[in-house]
């Protein structure tokens, strides 16, 4: 399993929300570029990085810090954020990036995610954001009547290779993840699944380690030193 380290960008700042909710915000770092090179120095080989001005807007108010961001380092980036569009793909793709993540578009335009699934292939992931069973769109401010595991087995389907799949509940909280989700993801689809949300000790990155999930992202754990990130990586591993 691969380990995420995260960084959510904001006005070119490293941000981590809680929960979502863009009222209660903390500031990281101002220099999102030496964020990355502290993670490539304990071993981490991927970084998932989030325009969450972007996630709102629709947007890429912070794509020259991340084009920076991969630029500086040689490890895999995947991006999400407000990618709603094909142009905003190429754009990313063509500055380097090697994945981008659909989110809303996804849920709100299957015209769109067939298209980039078709054009761009193993670069398109889809983030799926889960509240309560649910479908969460537009930065996790609204919440769907799509029913998630309905809309994975959508996702599947239709050749989506990458699946992210955060539980809002969990996010930020430091409470643990939600392993019994994702044990059912892993059971149920063949797709590549990243787990987002609570990865809060190395006791998580074990246990979703044994089940055979391709990722598991960390964000706020890292930044607070609840986690040590070179001890992930090789728990992982």
């Amino acid at each position: 399993m691969y380990i995420y380290p995260a960084i959510d960008l904001f006005g070119q700042k490293a941000v981590r929300l809680y929960q979502g909710d863009y009222g209660q915000m903390t500031t990281y770092g101002d220099d999102p570029v030496a964020i990355a090179a502290a993670f490539a120095s304990c071993g981490a080989t991927h970084i998932h990085l989030v325009d969450l001005e972007g996630a709102k807007s629709g947007t890429t108010p912070n794509l020259d810090m991340i084009c920076k961001i991969k630029k500086a380092g040689s490890a895999f980036c995947e991006v999400g954020g407000g990618i709603r569009s094909t142009e905003v793909i190429d754009r990313y793709l063509s500055a380097g990036l090697d994945r981008v993540i659909l989110g809303t578009a996804a849920v709100t335009d299957t015209a769109f995610l067939e298209t980039a699934v078709q054009k761009y292939g193993k670069q398109i992931a889809v983030g799926v954001d889960i509240k309560d069973g649910f479908v969460a769109v537009n930065g996790w401010t609204k919440q769907s009547d799509i029913d998630a595991f309905s809309f994975c087995e959508k996702l599947q389907q239709m050749g989506v290779s990458t699946l992210i799949c955060t539980d809002i509940t969990k996010d930020g909280a430091m409470a643990g993840t939600n392993h019994a989700l994702y044990a059912q993801l892993a059971h149920r689809f063949s797709m590549q699944i990243i787990a987002s949300g609570g990865v809060s000790s190395i006791e998580d990155v074990r246990r979703l380690a044994a089940l055979g999930l391709h990722g598991a992202i960390i964000g706020k754990a890292y930044y607070t030193g609840a986690i040590d990130l070179k001890e992930a990586i090789e728990v992982a591993e």
